[in-house]
């Protein structure tokens, strides 16, 4: 089985780069103040072998602008350079470029989207959503990553958002066992909720701990006729209030590769903790 490899953790590269991830907006905040770093991240992992590159927009909204002084209009025009930086960053090579779609969480600074805990309802999902992909799909990105999703309630939002969507997508939950959602809810219920939507390439998980990934594949195999996709962290557990990622596990990401393709993945990458290099060890693994 083919494995496609994508990119690692954005925040992370750009650290390894020697800039400065602090802030409500995360990576949005490096493209926002030095976008040729932000660019010179993707095209280290796309150098580094990874076939699609993914934008930083995870934690780009009009919410999140308006909540630090800047307006809804900097916010469209942010996701759309995500989208650009990107695309410039990759030319010569021969990535593609994957629009980032956080979850509604993720706007909210507080680490909800490890939780799962809303206190929206599915109408305001639906409408935070569509926005910002309205904006994003303006650029025309080769693909749609729509990960870090913890609950049923907003998968079933963006299933709704989705369904008239024509650019090829992922989707990409975070777990918090081989069972459950960081919500609670079981696996299999947030599955079922976007498993027949017309252009999903892949389902799987992405921020989530790298030995959660085996029994998650084989968990959602059944379930989905799309290929299987995992990007998990290299390990630790996020402290909110801090920012930070504690007690890193360091195993090589690379190290557990035949183990996800023995449970059916095919797309590969990294999430937090994990920059180019494990994206370069990833494919020396694979002989490519």
């Amino acid at each position: 089985m083919s494995v496609r490899l994508i990119d690692g953790g954005l925040s992370t590269e750009l650290e390894r780069l020697g800039a400065q991830i602090k802030g409500e907006l995360w990576t949005g905040r490096a493209l926002l103040e030095d976008p040729s770093k932000v660019a010179e991240a993707h095209r280290a992992f796309a150098l580094a072998g990874a076939e699609v590159v993914i934008s930083s927009s995870y934690q780009l909204s009009r919410q999140g602008f308006e909540e630090i002084g800047l307006t809804a209009a900097d916010a469209d025009e942010a996701l759309r350079q995500s989208i650009r930086v990107a695309r410039e960053a990759v030319v010569g090579t021969d990535a593609k470029v994957a629009a980032s779609v956080g979850p509604y969480g993720a706007v909210l600074h507080d680490g909800s989207e490890y939780r799962g805990d809303y206190t929206v309802t599915q109408a305001d999902l639906e409408r935070f959503h569509a926005e910002r992909l309205a904006i994003l799909l303006e650029e025309k990105p080769d693909y749609l990553a729509i990960e870090t999703i913890p609950n049923v309630l907003e998968a079933k939002a963006l299933a709704n958002v989705l369904a008239s969507v024509t650019v090829p997508f992922w989707f990409s939950f975070t777990a918090a066992s081989t069972e459950l959602l960081w919500s609670g809810e079981r696996v299999e219920d947030a599955v079922a909720t976007i498993a027949s939507l017309p252009n999903l390439v892949a389902v799987g998980f992405n921020c989530v701990a790298p030995e959660l990934v085996s029994g998650l594949a084989r968990r959602i195999s059944p379930l989905i006729t799309a290929e299987i996709i995992a990007y998990p962290n290299r390990g630790g557990t996020w402290d909110s209030a801090k920012g930070v990622w504690l007690g890193n596990e360091p195993r090589e990401l690379a190290s557990w590769l035949s183990e996800w393709q023995d449970a059916g993945v095919s797309w590969v990458g990294g999430c937090c903790s994990t920059n180019s290099h494990d994206i370069a060890s990833l494919k020396v693994s694979l002989g490519y």
